[in-house]
């Protein structure tokens, strides 16, 4: 891409059913994680590694994240926060493209999935990279056991995309590289994600968009992120990620 990157967005429409009772009166990007909502990591980590403009997607309790975009600009006065509301909850690309208004004027651009947390180093590291070189697209993989829970990526040794499966079956991946949820591309992503009809869920998927820009040869490449990482999709993923960023006892 080789310009800074000075912009993101952010996917907080879902509804997040998995977390059952936690999330039917709170989105999940509010719910709290160390005294602060999950969204505020993610915000607060992107803006540290130079991120001064954010479009968050809003869906489900949209209204309570507005408002908490709103209490953390006047916080945060070298951050620029808006929102964008996705009517149609039907998939990450819709979610995407509720926003190509804001900025398919840019040159480039990151975003992201708002319920990811990872080690805050892997933004710099991520922001870094995709400035470095004329990608087409750059995405964040981690390494896993089973990618079925997220989406399956196949790399080449130079670490090129060489194909990404979204959700395959328990078992039958042979990659242990995972979707890890952060993205860096050009206002292209628009246009390919525009092209998609609904996946056999039923639903607009940015992985979808992804795989076409791959069939049409374009340059997509993976970063590999280190540390913590987690997508907080259940009671147990929520857990787990309190008892990371719980605050350490020291004496």
């Amino acid at each position: 891409m080789a310009w800074k990157l000075r912009s993101a967005i952010l996917l907080a429409a879902g509804r997040g059913t998995r977390l059952g009772a936690l999330s039917l009166g709170t989105p999940k990007p509010l719910i709290e994680i160390a005294g602060v909502p999950l969204i505020a990591h993610i915000v607060g980590a992107l803006a540290e590694a130079g991120i001064e403009r954010f479009i968050i997607v809003t869906g489900y309790l949209g209204d309570q994240v507005e408002a908490w975009a709103q209490t953390y600009r006047r916080r945060a006065t070298d951050c620029v926060i808006e929102t964008v509301n996705q009517r149609n909850l039907i998939g990450t690309a819709a979610a995407l493209l509720a926003s190509r208004e804001k900025l398919e004027s840019e040159c480039g651009f990151v975003f992201g999935w708002g319920d990811v947390l990872m080690d805050r180093a892997n933004y710099k590291r991520f922001i870094a990279r995709a400035a470095e070189d004329d990608f087409d697209l750059l995405l964040a993989a981690n390494r896993t056991r089973d990618p079925s829970r997220g989406g399956a990526v196949y790399l080449a040794a130079d670490m090129r995309v060489l194909r990404i499966v979204e959700k395959p079956k328990p078992g039958e991946s042979t990659t242990q590289w995972n979707n890890a949820g952060l993205f860096a591309a050009t206002p292209l992503i628009f246009d390919y994600a525009s092209r998609l009809s609904p996946s056999p869920r039923g639903e607009l998927e940015l992985p979808q968009a992804i795989a076409a820009m791959i069939d049409a040869g374009l340059n997509i490449r993976a970063l590999d992120m280190r540390g913590f990482w987690i997508d907080i999709g259940t009671p147990e993923d929520l857990e787990h990620a309190r008892r990371h960023f719980r605050p350490r006892r020291t004496g």
